[in-house]
């Protein structure tokens, strides 16, 4: 049978309660989980972030989101994993429809860009 990789987005709130270390620790063992296993496109630390409502008695919560290609048969066992670490609080995984493009060589080019015409602006007064 053949492995056909998908382009998915993995979102996974770890718990705070264990410390910093614990939680970059946490974050690492999973991002490495899913490097192993794929190709990661983009890691977003969001960081500290408040929950819209309390889980595990926990109003906040550190956000990770990684964009990443991987076979299909891997997010049943990334799943598995989400749910006997008992560091991570939620966790979910989206395919997405499109070819994912690392965000920061997109902000950067339109920042040049930007850039660019606020000097021509600037040389034509």
């Amino acid at each position: 049978m053949e492995n056909i990789i998908n382009s998915y987005e993995t979102l996974f709130i770890t718990d705070l309660s264990n410390g910093e270390e614990a939680t970059k620790a946490t974050v690492n063992k999973f991002t490495g989980l899913i490097g192993s296993n794929g190709e990661i496109v983009e890691v977003s630390e969001w960081g500290k972030r408040r929950l819209a409502y309390p889980i595990n008695d926990m109003n906040e919560g550190y956000y990770t989101v990684v964009t990443h290609k991987s076979p299909a048969s891997f997010l049943a066992e990334l799943d598995r994993l989400f749910n006997i670490d008992e560091s991570i609080m939620r966790s979910m995984t989206v395919k997405l429809e499109f070819e994912p493009v690392a965000k920061a060589a997109v902000e950067t080019e339109e920042v040049v860009e930007a850039e660019t015409e606020a000097t021509e602006t600037v040389d034509a007064e």
